[in-house]
């Protein structure tokens, strides 16, 4: 397999379409907009999949499922959640097809299978859901509500890129019900917290964390937390987020219990999600000119065994050679293949799972049993070297422990190196064009925050929850209270 990925350097735009079609994680389909998610890259959702529904479920969350389509009406109970996705809903109006007499094969809708209501195929679910905790909520004790749904969602977008921004993307939303407000903004912050441990540990993707601005919150919010990645080209990625959103949801659906003094009150609510956005953002912070470099937690297979033979019988002996050794390293709960294709030269197969970002691999011929030995090569420092095979094991255990941390560690001195901060718009604006978060002060309006997008590009990321100096808006010249994140993003 020839990689001829175009250099990061040159286009990254084009690298990264490069390498997504070329490491086999997915393809665009026939319907515009919208994505096939090939096994290979299927596998590694499935590992993100794994392991945030275990953490929800340690944290009290069940799992559920609720309908694709949600009535118009209920769809704009909630005013500000409504306007917010209105241009980016797909409406299903009729219920069937009919024959087409003047072009015989061909079907059109059946204008009398208009819907009575118009039904809007999710963008989100919260109106769906509050509709269904109406029936299910009367008094305290039917509190908390801790519900969390894997699904697919649509949002009609204009532009779109594989994982980063298609029509239709598939992730997770958890909707809460409390009994007061304390409560709920415990489980906004809790699940954020969740979301910033995941994706720094398990997957290597430094963060920052804070909340969204009031222009960049979650419409019908009343407070978005979110965690932040900084992309190799400098561009900002939205890897999660987590919405207090008060009683403003409750109210529009009329959602009540009673307190123990028997007073009717109204419930307090959080949403929150992660979605496939995150394979973009593995894919953009780790991946290099040959390929994708997975960290071992998220490879589907952690270690690939290309054995070296001319024929059958050698093949054979390689296999009779490694048995003992790949069944300890199964035994240890790692994944591991022998890439045994004869229809392959071992230069292909080098290139394939390179490619592919497989974090390990090993390579044996004769001359090796001849030895004793295995060549050990890890993806990603591209680095190889001949091993006595007794101590395959043990150097398998370290290389996963210290890729998945020379991984974190390389991202984090990235982000550190790309995070500016300054003290007039002028050394602003020089920094945001080269990229990366920038630190700023900002008075708090959002006519500021709009006068710097309009003139930058760059949005605000990020206010830390962090306490800063006070100091003074880098255009207004007001006082601001602490500086806050400023980058271009996708």
């Amino acid at each position: 397999m020839s990689k001829n990925l175009t250099k990061r350097s040159e286009d990254y735009s084009k690298w990264y379409n490069e390498l997504v079609l070329k490491a086999d994680l997915a393809e665009n389909s026939s319907v515009r907009g919208c994505m096939v998610i090939k096994p290979y890259g299927y596998a590694i959702w499935e590992k993100i999949q794994k392991e945030l529904d275990a953490k929800f479920k340690e944290t009290g969350h069940y799992n559920a499922y609720f309908p694709l389509f949600v009535p118009k009406s209920l769809f704009e109970a909630e005013e500000k959640n409504a306007e917010g996705f209105a241009k980016e809903c797909a409406v299903v109006t009729h219920y069937r097809l009919k024959n087409d007499e003047k072009n015989p094969g061909k079907l059109k809708v059946d204008e009398n299978s208009k819907l009575d209501e118009e039904l809007i195929v999710r963008p989100t679910s919260e109106a769906i859901i509050w509709n269904t905790y109406k029936k299910w909520i009367q008094s305290y004790r039917d509190l908390p509500i801790l519900l969390n749904q894997w699904a697919n969602v649509v949002r009609w977008e204009m532009r779109t890129r594989l994982f980063l921004r298609t029509s239709e993307f598939l992730w997770q939303e958890g909707h809460t019900a409390h009994e007061t407000k304390n409560e709920a903004l415990h489980e906004a912050k809790l699940i954020n917290k969740l979301y910033e441990d995941f994706v720094t540990n398990f997957m290597a993707i430094p963060v920052i964390t804070g909340t969204k601005s009031d222009s960049e919150k979650f419409a019908g919010a009343e407070e978005t937390y979110c965690i932040e990645a900084l992309m190799q080209d400098g561009k900002a990625l939205q890897a999660g987020t987590s919405h207090f959103l008060g009683q403003n949801f409750a109210k529009a659906f009329d959602v009540k219990y009673a307190d123990k003094n028997g007073n009717l009150e109204y419930v307090w609510a959080t949403s929150w999600g992660v979605s496939t956005r995150l394979m973009g953002a593995l894919i953009m912070t780790h991946g290099d000119d040959s390929g994708l470099v997975l960290p071992p937690n998220l490879a589907p297979l952690q270690i690939v065994v290309v054995p070296i033979f001319k024929t059958e019988l050698e093949l054979n002996n390689i296999k009779d050679y490694l048995k003992p050794y790949i069944n300890l390293i199964k035994e240890k709960g790692y994944t591991i293949k022998i890439d045994d294709r004869l229809n392959f030269k071992p230069g292909y197969k080098f290139n394939e799972h390179e490619i592919k970002g497989v974090p390990i691999r090993l390579a044996v011929g004769n001359r090796d049993i001849e030895n004793n030995s295995i060549e050990v090569f890890r993806r990603d420092l591209l680095l190889k070297e001949n091993i006595n095979i007794e101590n395959l094991l043990d150097n398998i255990e370290f290389l996963i422990r210290d890729i998945q941390e020379k991984l974190l560690n390389k991202a984090k001195a990235f982000q550190l190196n790309n995070t500016k901060e300054v003290e007039n718009y002028n050394d602003f604006k020089k920094l945001i064009e080269k990229g990366g978060f920038v630190l700023a002060h900002w008075d708090g309006s959002e006519e500021t925050e709009l006068k710097i997008k309009n003139e930058t590009k760059a949005t605000i990321r990020c206010i830390p929850e962090s306490n800063s100096k006070t100091g003074t808006c880098i255009i207004s010249g007001k006082k601001s209270l602490k500086k806050v994140y400023f980058a271009k993003s996708y």
